[in-house]
This record gives C-alpha cells, sequence and structure tokens, in this order.
C-alpha cells in the first residue's frame, strides 16, 4: 500500500515535463526488479512478474509496464496497429505521420521505422520536434496520412476547435486515431469550464487538469467536424488470456477516424 500510495503522490505532485525526463533513468531499475515471465508488455516482448500501479485519483494495480512505460490503452493501440493496420509494413513513399504529445513508449520506436517521416508536438512536452498549440497547429492542410493524438483532448476546452485542427492537416484518405478517457455508461459528455480548481476537477472529471467526461457521444462529435469513424472494440478479438497477459482493458473501443 505504501508503494501504491507513493506512486500516487509523484503522479499528483510532480509536473508531468519532469516526470517525463526522470522515467528514463528509473525505467530500467523497475523492469529488473520485476523480471518474471506471468505478464507481457507487447511493445517490447518483455515479461514480468508484475506490472506497476497507475492512477491520478483511485490507482489501477498491476497496469504501468516497468519497461516501455505503457499502459492498458497503448498495447491496445500497438496491437491493433500491429495485426490490423499496415503501419509497420515498409512501404513507399513513406507515411507522414503527425504524433501529438507523444507518448515514450512509442517514440524512440516509430522513430526507427525507415518508411514513416514522424513529426512530433506538443506545447508543453520536452521531448517533441515541435512546439504546436493543437488550436492552431503550424501545418498546411492536408499535411499527414495518420495522425495520432491519444487523451489530449480532454485537456482542451475547445475541443470542436481542436478537432477541426486535426482533420485540417490530415489528408484525404488518410486516418488517426484519437483515444480519450471514456465513460460508456454515459450517453452525453459531461463538462463544466467554471470547474477550475484542481481538486475540484479531479473530484468531477477523474484528473486535476482534465476539463470533461467523455461519454458515448465522444464518435458524434468527432463525426460532426468531418471525420467518418470507426468504433473499433478489437479487445473482441483477443482472448481472456491474451488480455490479461497484455494487461488490457476490457470494453476498450478505439476511435480510428478518417478523412
Amino acid at each position: 500500500m505504501k508503494f501504491v500510495s507513493l506512486f500516487k503522490y509523484i503522479l499528483n505532485t510532480i509536473p508531468r515535463p519532469f516526470l517525463i525526463k526522470v522515467s528514463y533513468w528509473v525505467r530500467p531499475l523497475f523492469a529488473l526488479f520485476l523480471k518474471g515471465s506471468k505478464y507481457t508488455d507487447p511493445i517490447d516482448g518483455k515479461s514480468f512478474r508484475k506490472f506497476l500501479p497507475y492512477g491520478y485519483g483511485t490507482q489501477r494495480p498491476n497496469v504501468l509496464s516497468p519497461s516501455t512505460l505503457s499502459l492498458e490503452r497503448h498495447r491496445l493501440l500497438w496491437l491493433y496497429l500491429q495485426n490490423e493496420t499496415n503501419f509497420f509494413k515498409p512501404q513507399q513513399p513513406k507515411l507522414k505521420v503527425l504524433h501529438m504529445a507523444p507518448e515514450q513508449c512509442f517514440l524512440a520506436r516509430f522513430r526507427k521505422l525507415k518508411h514513416i517521416d514522424l513529426i512530433t508536438a506538443d506545447l508543453y512536452s520536452p521531448i517533441v520536434d515541435v512546439k504546436a498549440d493543437i488550436l492552431d497547429l503550424p501545418f498546411e492542410d492536408n499535411s499527414f496520412d495518420i495522425i495520432f493524438c491519444n487523451h489530449v483532448l480532454e485537456h482542451i476546452e475547445d475541443d470542436k476547435k481542436a478537432m477541426q485542427e486535426l482533420y485540417r492537416v490530415l489528408k484525404v484518405g488518410g486516418f488517426g486515431i484519437f483515444q480519450i478517457p471514456q465513460d460508456y455508461s454515459r450517453a452525453i459528455t459531461y463538462e463544466d469550464f467554471s470547474i477550475t480548481l484542481p481538486e475540484e476537477r479531479a473530484k468531477h472529471f477523474g484528473q486535476y487538469d482534465h476539463v470533461r467526461v467523455y461519454g458515448s457521444d465522444y464518435f458524434e462529435r468527432l463525426r460532426t467536424v468531418g471525420f467518418k469513424v470507426n468504433e473499433v472494440n478489437y479487445a473482441k478479438k483477443l482472448s481472456e488470456k491474451e488480455m490479461d497477459t497484455y494487461r488490457l482493458m476490457k470494453g476498450e473501443i478505439l476511435p480510428v477516424c478518417y478523412k
């Protein structure tokens, strides 16, 4: 319990840019300490006796990979890209890819793909190529074949404008995946911009820097700016054993968006 409480304290008190920098040093220690055979991270193929806890509010046990620091959503996305798309297959011409707020578990691996021309962008992250506001992206229309923008929109008050920008810079025929934390039991997204205190946002939206809880209408929000949205429940293709071995979340839907 003390270990779980420590993780929660670190997440809620240390600024995220600093955590990103520090994590590069601590990952190898966690991976060595928890090495085993019960659970496997499909991103790097390494196995462990246990994963780490994670969560800003209620801690989810056994979900954070010690080696890549991936969470359930990252591993699900990796498996989907690997098994259901051509993303990892060499091809010409190169795919131009925009990765907003890039996750560490993907960044180095995506950069190694010679058929990918990767541009990373974010307003605050210390590991991106371009400092950019998602509400005013510094890219021309129809610039990218693929866009990843995961767990970003719940931080943005004007999420419609952000979606419009993502749609604008995506090429016709391209696709994007825009994961968000989602409460599927809600028909309508809950948001209240008068709630500004971090502790109140955590109470209402689940995290101190979130401004809403998306409901099932999230996919329609994407459609209203022009995207064609496939609601992909990829976990249904996996066995119970695979779900447990990879430490995935049941029922998570991938919003795969096309222009």
